[in-house]
């Protein structure tokens, strides 16, 4: 057996690299508490309620259950549409709804505009449902 001097140092190197590796990671502290991640994961989840109560309000009336079924939507599949919908998805048609609730309680658009525009929205929900 002989002695090679290289293979020791390079050896003894990867341990010390190991060694440093290891108690660095070990030594790590959190920069963010995990209080502060449960409040947002909350936050996050109390969103996506409120705009799926947004959005889903929205389809909720009888004049908008008759046109989607006259237009040969089911309700159902609209409404089982919207929960599958990302959070971003989600935040942009409840913003839509909000915009819309505002317009008609303004009087700028009229029934059978919203009924319109609700079906245009029913068709991309529908539409991006089945894209995925």
């Amino acid at each position: 057996m002989r002695f090679d001097l290289w293979q020791s140092i390079r050896l003894l190197a990867a341990s010390f690299l190991l060694t440093l590796c290891a108690t660095s990671i070990l030594a790590q502290t959190h920069v963010v508490s995990l209080s502060d991640i449960h409040k947002e994961l909350v936050n996050a989840a109390q969103m996506r309620q409120r705009n799926l109560e947004k959005v889903k309000n929205l389809f909720s009336s009888d004049e908008t259950r008759k046109a989607l079924e006259s237009s040969q939507i089911s309700p159902e599949k609209v409404d089982a549409a919207i929960s599958t919908l990302s959070d971003d998805e989600l935040m942009r048609l409840a913003s839509r709804a909000d915009k819309l609730d505002q317009d008609f309680a303004a009087g700028r658009i009229s029934n059978r505009d919203l009924l319109i525009i609700i079906l245009g929205i029913a068709a991309i929900i529908l539409i991006i449902v089945a894209v995925r």
